[in-house]
């Protein structure tokens, strides 16, 4: 049975419904001699910032239960090297790029997204209003329903590409989030980002992570995610993009049937970089065994049989 799994995500034609998380694969260089960048239906960078930053001190990774902290502080070259270095040399995968984004305040969102605006080997920008490990903006934006939508806003202003907003978990209510940012224009909504946590040394008595406090990733807040997922789609007419925890195709599907169009795959990277090749062909394989001949179909399937409905 020959079966489709091609998406669309605010107007971005993938080939597959699967991307990289941003941060997990570097600019996407690293991980080309081990995994088959051309098969991604996206390839979302590591995030950049006007400036270049080094990041927190170390230690800056946790192994916790079924997933892992980190606190690197979005290390990044800076948009300039990106531009000049990075890009251009991306140009020949054959594979979307999404470029990830954060600033300390609303005017550096906006100042990146004119920046990068109209240059070639850019599919669209993710806007980082979530990140939990640095000291100034990253979550603080993304925990306030007005402040998410001025970024926003200040980002779809200065740039034609797609604007996809990546929301924070760290919220009483996502879904206020969610609404604010795609009333302030975000084309799609991207979550979750990690779970604020830390881990104390009981031998050293003090906090493990150099920066004390991280973001928890992995299979652990799988079901934070999915849930995350089902909440916003019953209230926003938005694309979403489903992450945390994936492993394997199954992990996936959830997302999917939780009205996810696409997905990211994101500590799994860092498990197996073949990892994202896997969810892809596993889509493959589970469409071929229930006779579904597009996987758009799967969009929110969950919610037409648990009775729920959409706003």
């Amino acid at each position: 049975m020959n079966v489709s799994t091609a998406v669309e995500i605010a107007g971005l034609r993938l080939k597959n419904p699967v991307m990289t998380a941003s941060g997990t694969v570097g600019f996407g260089e690293e991980y080309a001699p081990y995994l088959d960048l051309s098969r991604l239906g996206a390839l979302v960078i590591k995030t950049v910032t006007l400036r270049p930053r080094p990041g927190n001190p170390p230690p800056r990774i946790a192994e916790t239960p079924a997933g892992v902290l980190n606190a690197v502080g979005l290390q990044n070259p800076g948009v300039e090297v990106l531009v000049r270095d990075v890009l251009p040399r991306l140009e020949r995968f054959d594979v979307p790029v999404i470029v990830s984004i954060a600033g300390e305040t609303v005017e550096e969102y906006a100042r990146l997204a004119a920046r990068l605006d109209g240059l070639p080997g850019i599919a669209a920008l993710e806007v980082n209003i979530s990140c939990p490990n640095v000291k100034a903006g990253g979550m603080a934006f993304g925990t306030d329903p007005e402040a998410a939508a001025a970024v926003i806003a200040g980002v779809r202003e200065n740039t034609g590409f797609p604007v996809i907003a990546k929301l924070s978990p760290n919220v009483t209510d996502i879904r206020a989030i969610a609404l604010a940012a795609a009333g302030a224009g975000a084309d799609a909504l991207s979550l979750i980002n990690t779970l604020s946590g830390m881990v104390i040394d009981v031998e050293r008595r003090r906090p493990l992570l150099g920066n004390v406090i991280g973001g928890l990733s992995g299979p652990a807040i799988r079901p934070v995610a999915v849930r995350a997922v089902w909440q916003v789609y019953q209230v926003v007419d938005r694309p979403l993009i489903g992450m945390g925890g994936i492993m394997t195709a199954r992990d996936a599907l959830e997302f999917i049937l939780a009205g996810a169009r696409a997905v990211a795959v994101g500590t799994g990277n860092l498990v197996s970089p073949e990892t994202a090749e896997k969810v892809i062909a596993g889509l493959t394989d589970y469409l071929q065994a229930h006779g579904v001949a597009d996987i758009n179909e799967l969009v929110g399937a969950a919610h037409r049989t648990g009775g729920a409905t959409r706003c």
